[in-house]
Formats: C-alpha cells, sequence, structure tokens
C-alpha cells in the first residue's frame, strides 16, 4: 500500500462526481493523506454516488455547496442528509422502510462559503451555512450557522473571535474578492495575502480605473 504523504491534497473540483455537490472555482482542496479522498471520506449519508445515484427518492435531496479558495483539513466529515428518517417526535425512532417517506425531514443544503478553512476532524452537521472566510477548529462540531470571517470552536462550536473588525469586515464583503476574475485576484494577491484593509481597497480601485481608462 503506497502512503500518501501530509503534503498532498486533491482538487475538489477535479475529484468530484456526485451530481448533489457543487463546487465552485478551481483552487478549493481536501488534505486527504489519512484517508480516502474528499467524496469516500468527508461527505457522509449524500445520495448521487455510484451506489444511489439512480434511487427515486420521494423527497428533494439536500445539496452541499462549496465555495473557491475553501481549505478543508485531513478527516473533517461534511454530515449530509440522506440519513434523516429518525423522527424525533415519534414515539420509536427506528426507520421502518414502510413508513420511511413520513420519516424524512431534510434539514435543508448546506454551504461552505469562499474562503473557508475547516481545521482537523471537524465535523459540519447538515445545513449548515458557514459564511466567507469563517475558520472551524480541529474537532469542533457545527451545529448552527457560522458568521463571515469569524472563528468558532468546541462541542458544539461556539463563536471564538473574528478575525477582523466589524468594520472590515462588512467592507471585506462588498469588496467581493472571491468574486473578482482569475486576473484580478492574481494581480492583487499581494494585497489580499496580507492585513492592510486600505491598501486592498485602494489597489482593487486603481485596478478597475486601469480597465475602464
Amino acid at each position: 500500500m503506497n502512503q500518501k504523504h501530509w503534503s498532498k491534497y486533491e482538487l475538489l473540483h477535479e475529484v468530484v462526481q456526485n451530481p448533489n455537490i457543487h463546487i465552485k472555482g478551481k483552487h478549493s482542496y481536501y488534505s486527504d493523506c489519512w484517508d480516502n479522498g474528499f467524496e469516500r471520506s468527508v461527505v457522509r449519508y449524500l445520495q448521487g454516488d455510484e451506489q444511489s445515484r439512480d434511487w427515486q427518492l420521494a423527497w428533494n435531496v439536500d445539496q452541499l455547496y462549496i465555495g473557491d479558495y475553501v481549505c478543508i483539513g485531513s478527516e473533517a466529515v461534511i454530515l449530509m442528509g440522506g440519513n434523516h428518517t429518525h423522527r424525533m417526535d415519534w414515539f420509536c425512532l427506528y426507520p421502518f422502510l414502510e413508513f420511511i417517506e413520513e420519516a424524512y425531514v431534510g434539514k435543508g443544503d448546506t454551504v461552505i462559503g469562499d474562503g473557508v478553512w475547516v481545521g482537523m476532524r471537524a465535523f459540519i452537521m447538515p445545513g449548515v451555512k458557514i459564511g466567507e472566510g469563517a475558520v472551524i477548529a480541529a474537532n469542533s462540531v457545527v451545529v448552527k450557522d457560522v458568521e463571515p470571517y469569524s472563528i468558532v470552536g468546541g462541542n458544539p462550536a461556539k463563536p471564538i473571535n473574528y478575525r477582523f473588525s466589524h468594520d472590515v469586515i462588512t467592507e471585506l464583503l462588498a469588496l467581493k474578492i472571491y468574486d473578482w476574475s482569475e486576473e484580478k485576484f492574481t494581480a492583487l494577491k499581494r494585497f489580499i495575502c496580507g492585513s492592510d484593509f486600505v491598501a486592498l481597497k485602494n489597489a482593487s480601485q486603481e485596478y478597475d480605473q486601469r480597465l475602464i481608462g
């Protein structure tokens, strides 16, 4: 058996085949050194794989959306909705086949925004929305939505801090850096990989002005 090195990773847009997983851009990756890769090990209970692709279901399948420049650490888990047939409001939780359609309760789509960092062995529960630039600490269990550019950790995951001030976060979101063209993003990478927001904003404006003029 060939041992993969810890420095290796897989780009999600190159490996994802499940039609219910939607990958934005070409930069998001998963550190797959210690397991069988993103689709086989990270994404759990999502119809659309080789065995379940042709299933005729009575409900809409929850979707998984992953933004661009997302970093997913080794052995993370994204739990989806395929096993939501345990009704908490019923006396018996067992998923009897004759009542399976009534038993299913979807949690909604799971969304991991642009520029998110999911730490090693983090666990993301179904239907969660993780905002742009957020950080999920290692071994955390995310059960609620996560605000943009926040840092959360623990079980259940709770806010620890914000990466920047409220004003900077508001302006960053308005700047929409992850929607820039590849050319602009590359040209301004030295400002993106920094902490001077004024310099980044000015560089963006100057770049746009050059295109106009």
